[in-house]
């Protein structure tokens, strides 16, 4: 039945309907048919993912793999989630153009709690086992000697990331070059039949097929899922372009986004958020009930008909919020640029630039770009409107 590093033989056919519904969504399963042949032994996989915490919050872009995972669980496969405390210290310079800052240990820790945390509002708890890379990979220079003696420098240099930056004359550190060997090893540490991850991870994963290939182990099928734009349908999901959905945002700002989202992207991120095609509704209900549902997997079951209110009010019936938090201050007359700034935690010149672009209103008129100081009596108990979400009620306690 087995052939070279355990590899069994022709799959049925019961197998390959599996590995074609599991890998439905995903952009390669490599190699073909390795899945397939996996699951012909009919036991339960191992199936891995690898997560830096080196950020402490996590946004709909990161759980698309969350969600292929979750599908291997409910098709009776064990999850082993790898919280990179080690790695997270070199830094993954996967699309980087530039060298990651090192991060404090105490932040990397703090950082993967609430990585945990949102993470297992997808994956199912109890069916997840959750490790931390500095079990094996804080070694003894002996061991790390002998890891990195089993690549090579012209190995590590093929991956895009590292040819860009030496064609444009940016350093590559050594430090970076050991990277892919030290995520390829958890792999080697935990037995890993399948890892998971964005295409933009496909060197590292497949570092972990030579790493399993070197130590005479069977080797891990490759899954690479697709990146999910934002919701400007352009660019991939950010923070540092703005144009993403936090799975920790408030339930009506999750909702509000959701609905931007163009609605040629909505059959993706149906497809890749809840595994679903979206119902066959105009677009304006199906990103109604993709909010519904990513809000209640996030916030609760009650969240979803709040968030949907509190949107209709603002954008169909163009009514102020119910609820307002209060703004207290005290300066006369007010620097309305100041105002802005710290009412609304923005910096002065994000102030002073939607002002003059017509982004700020006073009880839902537009103010003009000129004056920008205004008596304290004035804005007093009045509610301002930063954009078309954002709101607080003025009180002077001067």
């Amino acid at each position: 039945m087995s052939k070279a590093n355990g590899e069994p033989g022709e799959p049925s056919a019961e197998a390959r309907e599996q590995a074609a519904k599991l890998a439905g969504t995903a952009v390669e399963c490599l190699p073909e048919g390795r899945l397939a042949r996996q699951l012909d032994q009919g036991r339960p996989l191992r199936v891995k993912l690898g997560i830096d915490p080196t950020a402490p919050d996590i946004h709909l872009g990161h759980t698309v793999v969350l969600n292929k995972l979750r599908e291997f669980q409910e098709a009776g496969h064990r999850i082993v989630l790898i919280i990179g405390d080690y790695t997270a210290r070199v830094g993954d310079p996967s699309g980087r153009s530039a060298q990651r800052p090192m991060l404090d240990p105490a932040e990397i820790d703090a950082n993967a709690e609430t990585f945990m945390e949102q993470a297992f509002k997808v994956l199912d708890r109890d069916r997840t086992e959750v490790r931390y890379n500095s079990e094996w990979l804080r070694m003894g220079s002996d061991e790390l000697f002998a890891l990195m003696a089993r690549s090579t420098v012209a190995r590590l240099l093929e991956r895009d990331d590292f040819q860009k930056r030496m064609a444009a004359g940016e350093p590559v550190s050594t430090l970076e070059l050991m990277y892919p060997l030290l995520q390829g090893f958890d792999s080697v540490a935990i037995d890993a039949d399948v890892e998971v991850g964005g295409t933009d991870q496909k060197f590292n994963l497949l570092m972990g097929r030579d790493l399993q290939a070197s130590f005479d182990k069977p080797l891990q099928s490759v899954m690479t899922m697709p990146i999910l734009p934002g919701i400007d349908g352009v660019k991939k999901m950010s923070k540092s372009t703005g144009n993403y959905i936090g799975v920790t945002e408030p339930p009506e700002e999750m909702f509000g986004k959701i609905m931007r989202v163009p609605d040629a992207n909505l059959r993706e991120y149906w497809q890749l958020l809840l595994s679903e095609e979206p119902p066959d509704v105009p677009a304006n209900e199906s990103k109604r009930e993709l909010g519904r549902r990513l809000v209640d997997r996030f916030h609760g079951p009650d969240a979803p008909s709040v968030a949907e209110e509190h949107f209709n009010r603002l954008f169909v019936r163009h009514e102020v919020p119910e609820q307002i938090d209060g703004f207290s201050f005290g300066d006369d007359p007010v620097h309305l640029p100041a105002l802005v700034a710290e009412a609304f935690g923005v910096s002065r010149s994000e102030a002073r630039r939607a002002i003059a672009q017509g982004g700020i209103k006073l009880d839902g008129e537009g103010l003009p770009a000129e004056p920008l100081d205004y008596p304290a009596a004035k804005l007093d108990g009045r509610v301002l409107q930063l954009g078309k979400r954002r709101f607080r009620r003025l009180v002077n306690t001067s």
